[in-house]
């Protein structure tokens, strides 16, 4: 058997960045063969990440970056915010981010076939399982390109954004609306760019909630009208306790119940679909100014919507697009 120093199992450390109890038992059992250590090394990465694919990452770093058309937002998601705020590990991520910048990547598939320093990203990812004990993994890229590319990180890096303008020399502009991105969460640049998917979702529950509410509204008006509080009546359990209290006798509650069923019925058989549908509309359209980017109001300045200030600073200027990472959602 080797006898195994100290002097080279700092070594294997500064290779591989796994700890050095690891390394000496990696070089103890390959007696003292190197390339056979790093191998053991990445195999004990590959069974523990085995062991633990199944577990939650919703920890990490979420990283934006850009140079000048083209911009790039990564998350590399952990287990705990104790590894999610380790200066290695976001080292770590920094590099990857780097290095595919540096390729012009373009996709999560590129970044983890991309090699640094010899070595695929997804073997990276694999050592850094066998260091530090937790599931790594790249859980996003994505890239903008535009004329101009903006790149925001929020303190903390739980969340960051990439913005493309359809001109250059808008720094401040486009360093704003990469702010606006990440802390008022657009799910898409305006009503057009919205899945249909999405706008039927939208509408239908809109459609719901707006039934639900003109019934609701007319047995409220009934029940005052027999002289019965509605908000005596709105449940089973305050029904109970509003009549231990003598706010109400039981012969109201039992006529409540009554007209609840019966005024219900007659006002669902009695909704009129185009104003049903009307109102459905305008609920749609809320949606739209209070999640997309263009339509949402100006954090900066609330008496104007993105599109506006956009148009303030340069007529000509437009936003392109937009990509978002936020940790947990």
């Amino acid at each position: 058997m080797a006898n195994i120093t100290a002097k080279q199992v700092n070594e294997l450390r500064q290779l591989t960045g796994v700890g050095m109890m690891d390394c000496k038992k990696a070089l103890v059992e390959c007696d003292g063969d190197f390339e056979k250590a790093i191998d053991f090394l990445r195999q004990k990465g590959q069974k523990m990440a085995a062991k633990r694919a199944d577990r939650d990452a919703n920890e990490g770093v979420v990283l934006a970056k850009s140079t000048g058309s083209y911009g790039a937002v990564i998350m590399v998601s952990c287990e705990t915010d104790f590894v999610a705020t380790n200066a290695d590990f976001v080292a770590f991520a920094n590099s990857i981010i780097d290095n595919a910048m540096s390729k012009h990547l373009t996709s999560k598939e590129q970044v983890l076939d991309m090699e640094i320093e010899g070595r695929k990203v997804s073997d990276l990812l694999t050592d850094q399982i066998a260091k530090i004990g937790e599931k790594i993994e790249l859980a996003h890229f994505e890239v903008m390109e535009s004329a101009a590319v903006y790149a925001y990180i929020h303190p903390g890096n739980r969340m960051a954004s990439v913005v493309g303008m359809s001109k250059a020399g808008f720094d401040e502009a486009g360093h704003n609306i990469a702010m606006q991105v990440v802390a008022m969460r657009p799910v898409a640049l305006d009503a057009a760019s919205v899945p249909q998917e999405v706008k039927d979702k939208e509408l239908a529950v809109a459609v719901e909630k707006t039934k639900e509410e003109l019934i609701g509204k007319a047995v409220d008006a009934a029940l005052k009208k027999a002289g019965i509080n509605p908000a005596h009546v709105d449940s089973e359990d305050h029904m109970a306790s509003n009549m231990g209290k003598g706010w109400i006798t039981e012969e109201q509650v039992e006529l409540a119940k009554k007209i609840k069923v019966e005024e219900a019925e007659k006002k669902a058989a009695a909704l009129n679909p185009a104003q049903i549908q009307q109102i459905a509309n305008g609920r749609l359209n809320k949606y739209f100014k209070e999640n997309t980017l263009v339509e949402q109001e100006y954090i900066m300045e609330s008496k104007m919507t993105v599109r506006q200030f956009i148009e303030s600073t340069d007529k000509e200027l437009t936003c392109t697009g937009f990509k978002r990472l936020e940790l947990g959602a």
